[in-house]
């Protein structure tokens, strides 16, 4: 999964002006390094995940791209550079997932839950965010998670 902005880079072969020469993703990424994410709904739940940080333009690109699960209690978190509006598809990924966009004082945005697999759609923050946050399908359904609620880890800018 990757921003619009990085397709639409990425299909000119640039990326901030500079040509790129990336192998085609055909594979799933290794695992990233990890760290603990916590949200904590409006009505006072607490839930804990493990998420991995995808800080580079590459980690960014592949996002959960060709993996064939993800437990509820794992995620990826997209560290973006700066604030920004995240348009995010799923090509190329195989299980359904929720999109967390998340803003600059921590708190829920927008969710896109659900999102189908291998679809190109795109899923839209509807403003600018600091980070996006993928999660299994049906997570922030099961588990009340819904916009407004806070979001904190060390990973986080505060």
């Amino acid at each position: 999964m990757r921003t619009l902005s990085f397709v639409l880079l990425a299909a000119l072969g640039l990326s901030a002006g500079v040509a790129r020469a990336e192998d085609p993703i055909t594979q799933a990424q290794a695992r990233l390094p990890t760290d603990s994410l916590t949200i904590m709904t409006r009505d006072g739940q607490k839930h804990v995940f493990t998420v991995e940080l995808a800080k580079t333009y590459r980690q960014q690109e592949v996002g959960e791209m060709f993996r064939k699960n993800l437990p509820e209690n794992e995620g990826m978190l997209f560290m973006w550079p700066t604030p920004q509006v995240s348009d995010m598809w799923m090509r190329n990924t195989l299980v359904p997932l929720d999109i967390v966009f998340i803003d600059s004082t921590n708190h829920i945005h927008a969710i896109a839950e659900n999102a189908v697999p291998l679809s190109e759609a795109i899923l839209r923050s509807d403003g600018v965010v600091a980070n996006t946050l993928e999660l299994a399908g049906g997570v922030t359904a099961k588990l009340g998670i819904r916009v407004g609620d806070v979001v904190s880890s060390s990973a986080l800018k505060h």
